[in-house]
């Protein structure tokens, strides 16, 4: 056995040591194929507050101002390029050089990253066109009105008012009609009242009158004097010739006897007294004695019954 072979590692060592160095890139290279590549976010768009544009008007005169609008193009911001760097890989160890008379490494292709740029699109901010200030608008001359011929107006103004004049005096003239109608309504109603009430007055009056003198009467025994033909009576006497009396009277002559009855308030006879006598003192007797038989109906006056003096003529035949 040479020197040579003494002083080269064994085949199981170099073997270990290849599969080593292939593990080490195998996993660099993973690690760098799951490094995710950071996505760049376009930067937000920046809006701009609108502007206050404030008009000043002359006193006198109408001023037109005309804005020119302007189109600002804000430069373009374009965000640095962002490098990507591949991850550190881990140093192999160093090679002991080992001689190897038939067989030479080979070393792996090591994968080749490319540094992918993202694309930014341009942010453009538009502003609001401003008014330009520095400019005078000239002020225009104001137009000079149309003359307006306002006498059809004012001649209808004219009789629109004439007519709302004579409505009102017409209105005041009804109400005042009105008026007086309802015055003399009243009057006439105040009038008819007073009448009323004093033909009231005036009736409970006479009642209250005849009702006193009623009770008066009805109080009172003083006899009223009543007419034969005023008498009622309630069962009337039988009036004949007494056979007594024809002594002294000839056939076929006629004897008057005038009584006076004293009736009281129930209607029976009180007295009786001769009035006016026959000439046959026993024919007045016997007229005295057969009207008592008799009774008259009350009477009454004012609707009360009263003392009554009746004057009553009897006839007699003589048989």
């Amino acid at each position: 056995m040479s020197s040579t072979d003494l002083d080269a590692p064994p085949l199981k060592s170099l073997l270990l040591a290849i599969v080593a160095v292939l593990g080490l890139h195998v996993l660099a290279a993973i690690a760098l194929v799951a490094i995710k590549t950071p996505e760049l976010k376009p930067e937000p768009k920046k809006e701009m507050s609108p502007l206050e544009i404030k008009f000043v008007s002359l006193p006198a005169k109408t001023v037109s101002t005309e804005v020119e609008k302007q189109t600002v193009t804000a430069k373009k911001e374009v965000q640095p390029e962002v490098q990507v760097q591949p991850a550190p890989q881990p140093e192999p160890k160093p090679k002991e050089s080992v001689k190897q008379p038939t067989e030479t490494p080979v070393k792996p292709k090591e994968p080749v990253v490319k540094n992918t740029e993202p694309k930014v699109t341009p942010v453009i901010a538009s502003e609001k066109p401003r008014p330009d200030t520095s400019q005078k608008v000239a002020p225009k001359e104001p137009l000079p009105k149309p003359k307006v011929d306002n006498s059809a107006a004012e001649a209808q103004r004219q009789a629109a008012a004439q007519a709302e004049s004579e409505r009102q005096a017409r209105k005041a003239e009804q109400e005042a009609q009105a008026r007086a109608e309802q015055e003399a309504k009243r009057v006439a109603d105040v009038r008819a009242a007073a009448q009323a009430k004093a033909a009231a007055e005036a009736a409970a009056a006479q009642a209250r009158a005849e009702a006193e003198a009623a009770a008066a009467l009805a109080q009172s025994n003083e006899p009223v004097s009543f007419t034969a033909s005023s008498a009622n009576w309630a069962s009337a006497p039988n009036f004949s010739f007494p056979e007594r009396a024809a002594r002294r009277a000839r056939s076929g002559d006629t004897l008057n006897v005038v009584l006076v009855l004293r009736v009281n308030k129930q209607g029976g006879i009180d007295n009786v007294r001769v009035a006016q006598s026959s000439g046959n003192p026993l024919l007045d007797k016997e007229a005295r004695r057969q009207v008592r038989s008799g009774k008259f109906k009350p009477f009454t006056k004012n609707g009360v019954p009263v003392v009554g003096d009746v004057t009553l003529p009897i006839s007699y035949a003589v048989p």
